[in-house]
């Protein structure tokens, strides 16, 4: 039983690994696109409610702490080693944290907090957003990647921690 459990819990590590690193990839290569067909402020697509912009955003999500790319990127930090310890360290305390979707969720934060704020801020002090509704502010893969993320993490905690018999 203790050999099942370790080969579960290295497939879980395989798992978050692997989520980080695709969304990276997915958010550095769609990025890098844009930022080389797309002239800043210049639109490739148009479609009414939607359209693909090149944006640049000095700021965190609706534009706040605009031009604060050094807190931006300690926040990052923080936040990574926290999921980290998370993910790591405490999953045997608090037994939510070996459920896959919660680590897909974990994968997701992280992956999207490495691509966007420190890739980005510390390569360019800004990130690149292009997907826009404009009905809301742009955004990017690495700002869906966290949303969708925190909404997997939040529907577990809710409706599953008290609950949780499986680890899937």
């Amino acid at each position: 039983m203790e050999k099942l459990h370790l080969h579960q819990d290295k497939w879980r590590d395989i798992v978050f690994g692997s989520v980080v690193l695709f969304v990276v990839i997915i958010d550095q290569l769609t990025k890098a696109l844009i930022r080389a067909n797309l002239a800043l402020g210049e639109v490739s697509f148009d479609a009414g409610i939607f359209r693909i912009i090149h944006i640049q955003n000095t700021g965190a999500a609706f534009g706040i702490f605009k031009d604060h790319s050094l807190t931006l990127i300690i926040t990052s930090i923080i936040g990574i080693v926290v999921i980290l310890i998370l993910v790591f360290l405490l999953r045997s305390r608090w037994h939510f944290l070996e459920s896959m979707w919660v680590r897909v969720g974990m994968a997701l934060v992280m992956g999207g907090t490495i691509g966007n704020n420190l890739i980005d801020r510390i390569r360019q002090g800004y990130v690149t957003d292009f997907i826009d509704f404009k009905i809301w502010p742009a955004w990017n893969v690495a700002d869906a990647s966290i949303t969708i993320g925190v909404i997997i993490i939040a529907y577990r905690l809710i409706f599953y921690s008290g609950t949780l018999k499986s680890k899937v």
